[in-house]
């Protein structure tokens, strides 16, 4: 490799296991001195698992989920979360900083992974939150963009809704919304990997249950390519 670091971000266990592994893969040849900084959101053990092949030859790794979506990756605004060894985490950090606006390092390697499905899993279930709160009041007739907007001016509501109060009224009201950022079935998959973190960890995660159960219905009704926002009107429209 001419490289002198890599950069991935990736679906799940087996895309990354697909693109690190194999006799074509990223640790097919030598890669020695090399620096790799995976961005999938998976959980820890993946990443613990993936970093000792690395490690095994002789090339450096960190782990740096992020958040945020396309907008800030653009403007390089994203969060990072690292999981590494301090000395990797440095030589890392010219990089990230192009890309984030902000980078925590959580720990070793496996912190940043289990950081990134924690600040996924309150975004996700609010989703679920505002479907449902939009069907208690859907008998009431309100235009979507007055619900919406009514919805952005309280406590409750979260930087995530605001940002994408437009598409959601568009949504409501049978307009086009845009393209997605964050799709349904990304939700649902994250949702899925907090489940299975949880189960590991010895932890009940019910909120995070419902909404898994919530999205994968979304998903299997034709809404996975939609934006994760979708799912508040989806639930809100959905038939009783």
């Amino acid at each position: 490799m001419r490289f002198e670091a890599i950069i991935t971000i990736l679906t799940d266990a087996a895309a990354i296991d697909a693109v690190y592994g194999g006799a074509a893969g990223l640790l097919a040849g030598d890669v020695r001195g090399k620096l790799f900084i995976d961005m999938s959101t998976v959980q820890p053990a993946t990443e613990t698992a993936l970093a000792g092949k690395v490690r095994a030859k002789g090339a450096a790794f960190v782990e740096c989920p992020v958040g945020g979506t396309v907008g800030p990756a653009r403007q390089g605004q994203l969060i990072g979360l690292v999981g590494a060894a301090s000395e990797d985490a440095d030589r890392a950090h010219p990089l990230l900083k192009q890309l984030c606006r902000r980078i925590e390092h959580c720990g070793p390697v496996g912190a940043g992974a289990t950081m990134k499905l924690a600040i996924n899993l309150p975004l996700m279930v609010s989703w679920q939150a505002f479907g449902e709160a939009f069907a208690l009041c859907r008998d009431l007739g309100v235009d979507p963009q007055r619900l919406v907007s009514l919805f952005t001016d309280l406590s409750a509501t979260t930087n995530a809704f605001k940002a994408r109060a437009p598409m959601i009224a568009a949504m409501m009201g049978g307009g086009d919304p845009g393209g997605a950022t964050f799709t349904v079935e990304s939700g649902a998959k994250d949702l899925r990997t907090m489940l299975a973190e949880g189960k590991d960890r010895g932890l009940e995660l019910p909120l995070v249950e419902r909404a898994a159960a919530c999205f994968d219905e979304a998903n299997r009704s034709g809404w996975g390519g939609r934006d994760g926002s979708a799912i508040a009107v989806y639930w809100s429209s959905r038939k009783r």
